[in-house]
């Protein structure tokens, strides 16, 4: 029994199948081998670039072929406009003078109306005058600039109406004012106008006393004091009447001084001067705006 056991064992195992199964394991195992190298290195096995390039295509075909020019696009800087101080400073200056000047212009304007209601209209006229006055320049000069050649000389021509009748306000402000000043100056009493007084009274209340007697010697002496005292009561008042403008008394004696006596000009001429500036300052506003604004811009300059 042992035996037969121990030949079909032998039988089983035989050795061209024991070889067999030998050959196999062998054989897979350079298989798993590849398997573990290509996970880990997966580049080994793909194809070479150079296997990819069809037959009969060469890199010469790159070098020959002509090369497209790429088209080449100017890029222009673009640099912010920032305001100068300058420019900050008149645009400022601008405002101010049309603020005094809308305010000088519609008060005078108020003035003339008989009525509040016409006070209050003209008051809206003077306004409103002054405020085309101020921003018209700017856009007349922008249309200018855009090539709207005759919209700009309208706009120009109605600043020209506005500016002269926010420059004839100014010119009834400035001189009532000033008229009224020289008036309070004139008006004034000084201790020499006072002394003058103090001195022409008490001669008329001697010669009324002496004169009810009836007119004699004393009498016309008397006329004759209270004579003397009105004289030095008109000088002391002239005096004060003729300082109630000293800014003109000294543009005049500076004018003569720096030209050695050449010229020689009167406290009118100053006057005059002076009124004219008054009232046209306060309406350059918008030239000064105008100006100021077309200094910001990138190709001012």
């Amino acid at each position: 029994m042992a035996e037969e056991t121990t030949a079909s064992v032998i039988a089983l195992h035989h050795p061209k199948r024991v070889k067999t199964a030998a050959k196999r394991a062998r054989a897979s195992k350079p298989r798993q081998r590849h398997k573990a190298k290509a996970a880990v290195w997966p580049e080994a096995d793909s194809p070479s670039s150079e296997s990819l390039i069809p037959a009969g295509f060469s890199s010469g075909d790159f070098a020959e072929s002509p090369a497209t020019p790429v088209p080449t696009v100017a890029v222009r800087a673009v640099t912010p406009s920032h305001r100068s101080v300058a420019s900050i400073l008149l645009a400022t200056a601008a405002f101010a003078l049309a603020g005094v000047g809308i305010t000088t212009n519609g008060w005078f304007a108020r003035s003339l109306g008989s009525s509040d209601t016409a006070g209050w209209l003209f008051m809206a006229i003077g306004v409103a005058g002054d405020l085309v006055a101020l921003v018209m320049p700017s856009c007349a000069a922008g249309l200018w600039h855009n090539g709207q050649r005759a919209t700009s000389l309208i706009g120009w021509a109605v600043w020209t109406l506005t500016f002269a009748f926010a420059v004839t306000a100014g010119i009834g402000f400035a001189s009532v004012n000033i008229a009224d000043v020289a008036a309070a100056r004139a008006a004034r009493v000084t201790p020499a106008i006072s002394v003058a007084q103090s001195a022409l009274s008490d001669a008329m209340s001697a010669r009324d006393r002496e004169c009810l007697k009836g007119v004699g010697k004393f009498c016309r002496e008397r006329e004759t004091a209270v004579a003397e005292r009105r004289e030095i009561l008109d000088t002391a008042m002239a005096s004060v009447g003729k300082s109630v403008d000293p800014q003109t008394d000294a543009a005049v004696k500076l004018v003569a001084w720096v030209t050695l006596g050449e010229l020689r000009p009167s406290g009118d001429d100053f006057a005059m001067l002076r009124l004219v500036l008054l009232a046209l300052l306060p309406q350059i506003g918008g030239i000064l705006l105008m100006v100021s604004r077309l200094a910001t811009r990138p190709g001012a300059g």
